[in-house]
């Protein structure tokens, strides 16, 4: 095993629940109930296919026989013949019946389709987790105060708490989308080589009625709601669907891109950190270092995400007429690998979300070193209120700000004007003490936080409640 490559997603990264929906046992087991579907609708509506074909069907649709298989795609090349052989060897009575009428991509695309649908569920519940987590930390430090940034230069405050609701923002916005793609998401149903339906309709002679439900049938044996299959296909599903959800994939992998992004700033700051294990080892060189790694992981897999989106884009705009087939070999690559890096981003943002570490004294200390620059107005105005000329107040406070600003930068001194203006006779008289309480300006953010929490957080607890009990695993 250790002699051949072998993909990082399956030893390192993606979860085993991901890794089994695009497993062969999933792909190949799903094609044998889709058969089933078919023959089982082919015989309602009439065509000479018998109990005893049907039950023989039903009998096999997990005993996969790979080898056979690999023997029968070695001599045909082509992988949907191999797999009607094997499954023919093992209900050999239903074998003149298998795959009546449909084509390749009967297969292949519905069981694409129905891979999505899994995919996605999966991924909204392990979303649901990290807005959870998210919103636990946003409550819990609603109203700790911080320096908030623009342009990663030190701007008004904000709190912990409103940061925190602000990553979970992003990824709700991301919960719906997916929960969009999962709600219009079509079943190819049966369509035929071309998307015209004539074998169907040489099998029932013509009659229209039972081709289109015939396509109802096996749309609706197969989970999904009859009004919701493709009005149209050519020989495939239109692939423009697929660059559809690899972009809802990849709005929330650069979400997750931002919010660990954040956190390793933040961690230069020495305010808040990832968890980090008790023999957990930063460097092998540098025994001292707390790498981000869990964050830097998160990053490097979120690239990976938003970089595959580009490609379905191709595959899509290079469909000739009814298809092509340069497109198989590419997306047997790009679909799975794409929802199984977003899902190792998932689980390592979560164990990550649930066990934020926050020094508060660090974050109140960097926020007062840089607090008095940005009270500067409010002491003008209290000092206009005590009968100071605000032109003179303001050219003071400039003065004084500028000589500070140069103590901090030139000399590595600490912020001292607040010390220089209370040497100043018309500031002598002021509180400056309380003119510097940080919660004078972070404004509405405790607000904000409790605002968010019940409107937006909380329902979205209610609609996947069942998925906020379940544990994340993380592997490495």
């Amino acid at each position: 095993m250790n002699s051949l490559y072998r993909s990082p997603l399956e030893t390192r990264y993606a979860s085993r629940e991901m890794q089994s929906i695009w497993s062969p046992d999933r792909k190949f087991s799903t094609w044998r109930r889709l058969w089933l579907a078919l023959a089982e609708a082919q015989r309602e509506l009439g065509l000479n296919i018998s109990q005893e074909q049907i039950n023989e069907l039903a009998a096999h649709l997990d005993d996969i026989d790979y080898e056979a298989a690999s023997k029968y795609e070695t001599k045909f090349r082509h992988d949907v013949m191999a797999h009607i052989r094997a499954y023919s060897d093992v209900a050999p009575k239903a074998g003149p019946i298998i795959h009546l009428g449909a084509t390749s991509q009967y297969v292949n695309c519905n069981t694409d389709l129905i891979l999505f649908r899994d995919s996605l569920e999966l991924i909204v519940a392990k979303l649901a987790r990290v807005i959870d987590a998210l919103g636990n930390f946003a409550i819990e430090y609603r109203d700790l105060p911080t320096l908030a940034f623009t342009h990663f230069q030190p701007a008004q405050p904000t709190t912990v708490g409103k940061r925190g609701a602000m990553w979970a923002y992003d990824l709700v916005l991301g919960l719906e989308e997916i929960e969009y793609r999962l709600d219009t998401l079509r079943f190819r149903g049966i369509k035929g080589t071309t998307g015209t339906q004539a074998s169907f309709m040489a099998l029932f002679d013509g009659n229209e009625t039972k081709v289109e439900k015939l396509d109802q049938l096996v749309t609706e044996k197969m989970g999904w709601p009859a009004d919701q299959r493709f009005a149209l296909t050519g020989q495939t599903y239109p692939r423009i669907v697929d660059a559809q959800v690899l972009s809802s994939l990849a709005i929330i992998a650069a979400s997750l891109h931002k919010i660990a992004t954040d956190i390793r700033l933040l961690a230069n700051r020495k305010e808040i950190e990832e968890p980090f294990g008790k023999d957990q080892v930063g460097s092998s060189a540098m025994a001292y270092k707390r790498n981000p790694m869990r964050c830097e992981r998160v990053c490097g897999m979120a690239r990976f995400v938003m970089n595959l989106v580009q490609n379905p884009l191709q595959t899509a705009a290079t469909q000739w007429l009814e298809r092509t087939l340069d497109d198989s070999s590419n997306r047997r690559l790009v679909l799975p690998e794409s929802f199984l890096a977003l899902d190792g981003s998932l689980d390592v943002m979560h164990n990550v979300t649930s066990g934020l570490v926050v020094y508060e004294k660090t974050i109140r200390a960097n926020l007062m070193a840089e607090l008095p620059f940005m009270a500067t107005e409010n002491m003008i105005m209290a000092a206009v209120k005590q009968g100071a000329d605000r032109r003179e107040a303001h050219e003071i406070i400039r003065q004084h700000s500028q000589e500070a600003a140069q103590h901090v930068k030139a000399e590595g001194g600490k912020n001292d004007l607040l010390e220089r203006l209370r040497d100043e006779d018309m500031f002598r008289n002021l509180d400056l003490d309380e003119v510097l309480d940080p919660m004078a300006y972070v404004g509405r953010a405790p607000e904000q936080v409790d605002r968010f929490i019940a409107e937006i957080v909380d329902p979205m607890r209610k609609r996947h409640a069942d998925s906020l009990t379940e544990s994340t695993r993380l592997r490495v």
